[in-house]
């Protein structure tokens, strides 16, 4: 009998000491983790969630503009995004103001090889309208060339705009599926007031519809990079002058019609003007030709 009592309190104290020894063992974990700056586990992955990082802005850097700085047309963008931004060397970028309308595009140029894992430098330069908002964001947009919803991302940087007088033009594209290549249809840009009102209502035409325009059919004939070199009107008539790139690689009738009707009824809205003649480098004979 007393054999077996003896052999009940050794057990007892035996389980105590093992529950005094596991104790002291946590004990001594949690205050070796604190003394050397290191949380337990649990703290350092609600730490960790805490201070996670954004995709976005783990793979795209913008130095211009800086987030709400005040910008206006033409807006100067550089930055730096990882390769994988990037498709055919470059990507996107929207600006929309406060409603979400969109007032501007522009493209993202890699300014060195992007089929790269790394950062890879981009500029790009920006033509907008006017808004009639306070704020927007400009929206940086991953090239997905795949179209599907998993591949997309983008990066967005509010703005404010500055203040200034506005009036509107009309610039004239051309509908899909029409059968009339002179056919052009006018919408609205609205432009910051100037006496030079035919150059910009010429610069806003060049550079073409929208992307909601687009997606309403309306197209432009005129190639990208098309500069006006000079514009110059005399008694009713706009003699404007092009680059070569008006005329580089323009093949067919229908579509040299259609440019010139582009470029003509841009400048005919206007009062002053009652006939436009065309040139390329100061050459008005044998350009724009079928």
């Amino acid at each position: 009998m007393i054999k077996v009592k003896n052999m009940e309190r050794s057990r007892i104290i035996g389980a105590i000491v093992i529950v005094l020894a596991l104790a002291l063992g946590i004990f001594a974990y949690f205050q070796t983790s604190r003394e050397v700056g290191q949380p337990p586990k649990q703290e350092q992955e609600e730490d960790a969630a805490e201070n996670e990082t954004p995709a976005s802005e783990q793979d795209i850097r913008v130095f211009s503009p800086v987030p709400n700085s005040i910008v206006q047309s033409p807006l100067k963008i550089s930055g730096e995004a990882k390769g994988g931004w990037y498709f055919e060397a470059d990507f996107p970028i929207r600006l929309v103001d406060e409603s979400g309308k969109e007032i501007g595009l522009a493209v993202a140029q890699a300014q060195g090889e992007w089929m790269t894992p790394d950062f890879v430098p981009f500029e790009a330069t920006l033509n907008f309208s006017p808004s009639a908002t306070e704020t927007g964001k400009l929206i940086f947009e991953k090239d997905n060339p795949s179209g599907l919803p998993e591949n997309a991302q983008s990066f967005s940087v509010p703005v404010r705009f500055a203040s200034i007088e506005t009036t509107t033009v009309k610039v004239f594209f051309s509908p899909s599926g029409s059968m009339d290549c002179g056919l052009v249809i006018p919408v609205e840009r609205t432009i910051p007031r100037t006496k030079t009102v035919g150059r910009a209502a010429l610069e806003k035409l060049l550079e073409g519809p929208s992307r909601e325009e687009q997606n309403n059919k309306l197209f432009t004939s005129i190639n990208e990079g098309v500069e006006i070199q000079k514009l110059e009107i005399r008694d009713g008539t706009a003699y404007v002058d092009f680059n070569e790139k008006l005329q580089a690689q323009v093949g067919g009738s229908c579509r040299v019609t259609a440019i010139r009707a582009q470029i003509t009824e841009t400048l005919k809205q206007f009062p002053t003007v009652q006939e436009v003649v065309i040139s390329v480098n100061g050459e008005t004979e044998g350009i724009l030709q079928p």
